[in-house]
């Protein structure tokens, strides 16, 4: 009697098969709603007996006032972060790269990384505190020293930059760890040969750490272009208020209103699904630019 060959790679596919099971079921059954975005969606009839408008929710959306503000707002966030995210990073983790003494070094990293590690709501109720224009020990600096009290999660003019900026203190000591491995992937002999010629620590890491950093930093670049459209809903959900709507709402808060208090779903999903058809179209041009410029392939 034969016996059955197995393939050699069944105990891997059977040991990955809850994962397959929880990504098809929370990831590719729940993309059957779109079909809201086309309906006029009642709740109580569901999916099969609510009316069908075709693109009448998108030329709802598209039409609705302030529309291409919270577009411009969402663009604008994300590029200023996927920016920021770039060049601090870097900068610190090439610092970070010229201390010689490992416990401050480590004790450092430990403390930039910190934050990573705390929700929005927990940060969001930090930053409340401490930038509030009456108790805030922000603004009360800002006094000590003479200057007028700023409402930095109240006013338009600085609510961006408030944003972008606790963005870049909650996540820039994480990010570094990218650029940190990359630095160790590179030649120690480059840098004897540096020494020798007679470059200095800055023309050593101008001419040898920074063009060792390239490919990483050309990778990450690219692929931080598939993110325009996410702003950050947490963030800016625990920060904003009906006064920062000018400069600080964006789509994912946009459907969050729509869809969960108007409770206009079929509305919201057409927010959604716009922004997943943008964001797909990024995120290929974005893979497309990290083959051809970084060497970069998904296997």
């Amino acid at each position: 009697m034969n016996k059955i060959k197995w393939p050699v790679n069944l105990p891997l596919h059977i040991m990955i098969l809850p994962c397959v099971l929880l990504v098809f079921v929370y990831q590719y059954i729940p993309m059957f709603g779109v079909v809201i975005a086309f309906q006029k969606f009642v709740p109580a009839r569901g999916f099969f007996h609510s009316s069908w408008i075709g693109w009448d929710n998108f030329r709802y959306v598209f039409n609705m006032p302030g529309i291409w503000q919270v577009i411009y707002n969402t663009v604008y966030i994300a590029v200023l972060k996927i920016v920021a995210m770039m060049i601090v990073p870097i900068g610190i983790s090439l610092l970070l790269n010229e201390v010689r003494r490992a416990s401050f070094k480590r004790g450092v990293q430990t403390l930039i990384y910190l934050p990573h590690f705390m929700s929005w709501i927990i940060l969001g109720g930090i930053l409340i505190d401490i930038l509030s224009p009456t108790r805030g020990i922000v603004n009360q600096a800002l006094g000590f020293i003479g200057l007028d009290p700023i409402f930095f999660l109240g006013d338009n003019n600085w609510f961006r930059f408030t944003l972008v900026v606790s963005d870049l203190w909650k996540e820039f000591g994480y990010s570094t760890i990218v650029y940190l491995a990359a630095l160790t992937a590179i030649d120690p002999t480059l840098y004897e040969a540096a020494t020798i010629d007679g470059a200095s620590r800055w023309k050593q890491t101008w001419h040898v750490t920074l063009p060792g950093m390239l490919p990483v930093i050309v990778l990450l670049g690219t692929l931080s272009l598939g993110n325009v459209l996410n702003a950050g809903f947490d963030q800016v959900f625990n920060l904003y208020s009906p006064s920062v709507y000018a400069s600080g709402d964006i789509l994912d808060t946009l459907i969050y209103r729509v869809g969960l208090e108007n409770a206009q779903y079929g509305v919201a999903t057409a927010i959604g699904l716009f922004k997943s058809a943008v964001a797909l179209f990024l995120i290929s041009g974005s893979y497309f630019l990290a083959y051809r410029y970084a060497n970069y392939r998904i296997f």
